[in-house]
């Protein structure tokens, strides 16, 4: 039996818009069919999926009357039901209609802040009838193409606005979401407002409810900005606000590629992973990537069973490096520990202080100590590899 075919347990999420995206880029018209919601949760089930998400409108068309709507919805949920699948998170395209062209709840204008409202809390509305008990913003137009306008501090506290009204309609109705708000480096705005998740993290102390909001991180847009997604994620658990995550891949300094998971980066993919699997996170692990636009629908069913594939298979990796006795003698010898030395440094107090002060340590015995570090390097590819 394949031990790497996946089960619901592995909790796998797809969106809508991932498998169903059409192969449009910057530079090219779509060369995919639109792909029909029921369709997709068919597939995704049969391929082992555990849950299935979406923006409003790749659901609903804006423009659907009532009756349209409550026909998608039923449909939709009838398909659900039929395969077992789930709706763990939603979410609202505030960057897509040409009305968010300059910022959606941080806008110079009220009028559109008022309608980005009007349309999160409608999608809101949407994910609960589902039971999605994650909502996530990507605000991918809250920011500036030029700062002549006074838009820094005007749109963060417009920013901040929105999301203190939303926890409070969030509590209103009684709908249990928790918030996971993404950052993203750059693209589509010239600068996007809270591009990493140092700066997401601070901005969530600053709410009126930060207990409600957590962070949601994606791979591609820490590697295309050349950071370390893996160091990312791991400050976002230290912090209690891992809340969601997105797995995808990315060529460094390319425009968001969003590759199937595993497609580049696999040392980073590898500790991702690790990460995920070790920290007790148990929330959907979810892939916000596409196909390529060369491939047909046979090749978007091959991209979503490879990320789900990797994941298992990095999944293996990882309890072989945890298995592995070389590798685990090697990092405890890293970890050098003095008890004394380490409580001095934790929580201060005046004759902690003094003592540190006070001792004398030999710079040179440090600055000479052995590290190994490329061994133990080594021998992470070769596990990483096969050949351990």
């Amino acid at each position: 039996m394949d031990a790497y075919l996946p089960k619901p347990e592995d909790k796998f999420t797809f969106g809508l818009w991932t498998v169903g995206n059409p192969g449009r880029d910057p530079f090219g018209e779509p060369t995919r069919s639109r792909m029909d919601p029921v369709h997709t949760v068919r597939k995704l089930s049969e391929l082992g999926a555990w849950g299935v998400n979406f923006h409003d409108n790749d659901l609903v068309p804006i423009d659907a009357s009532t009756a349209e709507r409550d026909r998608i919805v039923a449909d939709f949920k009838k398909a659900l039901g039929d395969h077992n699948m789930v709706v763990p998170m939603a979410t609202t395209n505030l960057f897509g209609d040409p009305a968010f062209k300059d910022g959606a709840f941080t806008s110079a204008d009220s009028r559109v802040r008022a309608y980005a409202l009007q349309k999160t809390m409608q999608a809101m509305d949407l994910g609960a009838e589902f039971g999605a008990k994650t909502y996530v913003f990507w605000g991918g137009r809250e920011g500036a193409e030029v700062d002549a306008g006074g838009v820094m501090n005007d749109g963060l506290k417009r920013f901040r606005d929105a999301i203190n009204f939303l926890c409070d309609y969030n509590h209103d109705q009684g709908y249990g979401y928790r918030f996971a708000l993404e950052p993203k480096p750059n693209e589509p705005r010239g600068d996007l407002f809270l591009p990493t998740a140092g700066a997401m993290l601070g901005f969530i102390a600053t709410l009126d409810q930060p207990d409600m909001v957590g962070v949601n991180p994606e791979f591609a847009h820490d590697t295309m900005a050349g950071l370390n997604f893996a160091h990312a994620l791991a400050q976002i658990i230290d912090a209690g606000k891992l809340f969601h995550v997105d797995l995808n891949d990315q060529k460094m300094g390319r425009f968001d590629q969003d590759l199937r998971f595993g497609a580049e980066n696999l040392k980073t993919a590898f500790f991702t992973v690790k990460l995920l699997e070790e920290s007790g996170y148990d929330g959907p692990r979810h892939f916000d990537a596409h196909a390529l636009r060369t491939e047909d629908e046979d090749g978007v069913w091959a991209f979503a069973a490879g990320c789900m594939r990797t994941y298992l298979i990095l999944k293996d990796k990882v309890a072989r490096f945890a298995a592995d006795t070389e590798i685990q003698d090697m990092i405890r010898a890293y970890t050098v520990t003095e008890p004394d030395l380490d409580g001095l440094g934790q929580g201060y107090s005046a004759d902690k202080a003094a003592r540190l002060k006070s001792m004398t340590f030999d710079r040179h015995a440090l600055g000479s100590r052995r590290v190994d570090l490329e061994r133990l390097d080594q021998l992470t590819v070769e596990i990483l590899m096969g050949v351990r």
